[in-house]
Order: C-alpha cells, then structure tokens, then sequence
C-alpha cells in the first residue's frame, strides 16, 4: 500500500508548483520578467520534487512491490498532471507577455 504521507508529498509538491507557475503569469502581466522567470524556475523545481517521488512509486511497483491504488493516489496524480500542464501554459504565457512587451518598446522608438 503507499502511504498518505507519499501521497500527500507528490499533491503537495505539484501544488507548490502550479501556485508558482500562476504567480508567474501574474508578474508577465505586470511586466516583471525577471521574477516571472524566477517563478517558472520554482515551480520546475516543486514539480520535479513531485516527479521524483511519482518515479520512485512507478520504480518499486516495475520491482514487483504491486499496491492498491485509492481514490487519493488518483486525486494526487490527476493533480500533478494539471500542474504540469500549468506550468508549461505558464511558460508559454510568460514568454507571450514577454515578446508583446518588447514590440511595445520598438513601437515606441
């Protein structure tokens, strides 16, 4: 059986991740590239923390120790997956505000 504790670290740890992909959207939107950047660099780190302890699970079940899955271990899966797609979106979006904003500054010139 996994336990909750590992459940809860991989729901923790792509949480983590998706609140840092948002506020990374949030800080394109005002214009701060810099930390934007920072927040996607934070959020790849929280997900790869997610990531590695979803390896580790998938590792010991390939070594035959086979477990049940509860209804908590999809929740926590389906949260990780939306949390990736979060941050790649995010990047996207970041990387959006980003070009936007500097045709705004040409146009200006």
């Amino acid at each position: 059986m996994i336990s909750e504790q590992t459940i809860f670290q991989i729901i923790l740890h792509g949480g983590n991740g998706k609140s840092s992909s948002m506020e990374a959207i949030a800080a394109a939107k005002e214009g701060d590239f810099v930390e934007a950047n920072k927040k996607l660099k934070q959020a790849s780190e929280a997900l790869n923390e997610a990531h590695h302890v979803q390896t580790q699970l998938i590792q010991n079940e390939v070594n035959g120790a086979n477990s049940e899955v509860s209804l908590l271990m999809v929740h926590a899966q389906d949260h990780l997956m939306n949390a990736l797609t979060v941050r790649d979106l995010a990047t996207v979006i970041v990387d959006l505000y980003e070009t936007v904003s500097k045709k705004e500054v040409h146009k200006d010139e």
